[in-house]
């Protein structure tokens, strides 16, 4: 089997990943009256020896029960841990959390999610691994440090280097007409597949992140003051949708799993994922090299990197499973099996201060060489208003997938859907 990719002899730290991405790392912020009143209380309550934990990345579910087991043999306490298909989870967890019946320790996206949830988030600020965290990578709400970053992430045009040059594919019209060529050579260009975030919510990101001022652009499209269909990069969009649709397997058909496997085995040339997905290649006996390619949307030469996820304490919980799950967080950061386990099992690039990487797989390599080349661009997805992703812009996308709806006509549902999750 060939090498998938040339990893380097360096070992990658959060020194030359998470500083370059966001800058300097931090002592632990000073927390104020009530902060320390919670801390003093949390530390006069003795941890619970069994706490809920509910998070929403599928594709570490198998280790991450593994990582249970290790706790319980080591700390003597059990991790509850909840399954879930991921679409539905953050409906799952908001009503689990109202009812008063939430987990412990439970994830989010850092941006609306976590303000539209700010009640529920414990102030966290005073764990040893917050102080070995960049300011810019913590997810901080109403001033709190209330979020411990999982890693950073990027993603793009996950590419069988074999099949695929990003040096020939640097713009919109080089895309549509490699995706033409792929078809009448018998090969699946480029993959989507039917889940929320996979189908519609990472490509969308594009065109937002190339606008000169992002979160500007995303504040007038949410005000009505401006419309998708008169946004150069967005109009490329639209080509690249109707590309996808008429040249390559229909997303509506395939999900997640099955798309990873056509591209480990060769049947797609490119998908649009992110590192995470590499996991999914353990099964299959791939013999080619890849990487993380920008989508070339109006020339776009960057790629999305960010913190996808971050890990919150329930403020509602009963004083004892709040310190176990805060106990916990310190462990899996700070300890050589947690440690272990987040480097090599769930295969995250580094967020702690000294914190290293020796066997980084090929993707994570390439967004870990993307942010030291200053290619990344935001998530701007993160501030979109919360549940826009699977209640609107999922549907609208699946029906265009299915159906003779044009490009233009995409838009301006799309387009009206951020309008009307704002009002």
């Amino acid at each position: 089997m060939k090498k998938l990719a040339k990893l380097g002899t360096a070992m990658l730290s959060v020194v030359t990943v998470a500083a370059m991405l966001a800058g300097c790392s931090k002592e632990a912020p000073a927390a104020d009256d009530n902060a320390a009143a919670n801390t003093q209380d949390a530390a006069e309550v003795a941890a619970a020896d069994k706490f809920v934990l509910f998070q929403s990345k599928t594709e570490i579910m198998g280790e991450l029960n593994k990582l249970a087991e290790a706790y319980k043999e080591e700390k003597g306490v059990e991790i509850e841990v909840w399954e879930t298909t991921g679409d539905s989870y953050f409906t799952d967890l908001k009503t689990n959390l109202s009812n008063g019946t939430g987990p412990a320790l439970f994830s989010l996206a850092p941006g609306s999610e976590s303000r539209e949830m700010a009640d529920y988030l414990e102030d966290i600020g005073s764990l040893e691994v917050a102080g070995k965290i960049s300011d810019k990578l913590l997810d901080t709400v109403d001033g709190k440090v209330v979020g411990i970053p999982y890693t950073v992430e990027g993603f793009g045009v996950v590419y069988n280097a074999d099949l695929y040059d990003p040096s020939k594919v640097t713009d919109t019209d080089a895309f549509i007409s490699f995706l033409q060529d792929q078809k009448a050579a018998g090969v699946n260009g480029f993959g989507l597949s039917q889940e929320d975030y996979f189908l519609i919510a990472h490509i969308l990101n594009t065109p937002f992140a190339v606008q000169a001022d992002p979160d500007q652009y995303l504040a007038d499209v949410l005000a009505g003051n401006a419309r998708f269909a008169d946004n150069d990069a967005f109009k490329d969009f639209a080509r690249v949708m109707e590309a996808i649709r008429d040249n390559c397997t229909n997303p509506m058909d395939i999900a997640y799993d099955g798309n990873c496997g056509d591209f480990a085995t060769g049947k797609s040339a490119a998908v649009h994922q992110g590192n995470w997905c590499y996991s999914m290649f353990a099964d299959y006996d791939v013999a080619f090299d890849m990487a993380i390619a920008p989508l070339p949307i109006q020339g776009n030469d960057k790629v999305s990197v960010s913190v996808p996820t971050s890990w919150y304490v329930n403020v509602d919980a009963d004083p004892a499973q709040k310190k176990a799950a805060m106990d916990f967080l310190d462990w899996l950061y700070g300890s050589e099996t947690g440690v272990d386990y987040l480097m090599n099992k769930f295969g995250f690039i580094p967020v702690v201060d000294g914190m290293k990487s020796e066997q980084l797989d090929p993707l994570s390599q390439s967004v870990a060489d993307t942010v030291a080349a200053g290619k990344t661009m935001p998530w701007v997805m993160s501030n979109w208003p919360a549940g826009l992703i699977t209640n609107e812009l999922a549907p609208i996308t699946a029906q265009f997938f299915t159906s003779d709806m044009t490009g233009d006509e995409l838009l301006d549902q799309l387009n009206d859907a951020f309008v009307n999750a704002a009002k």
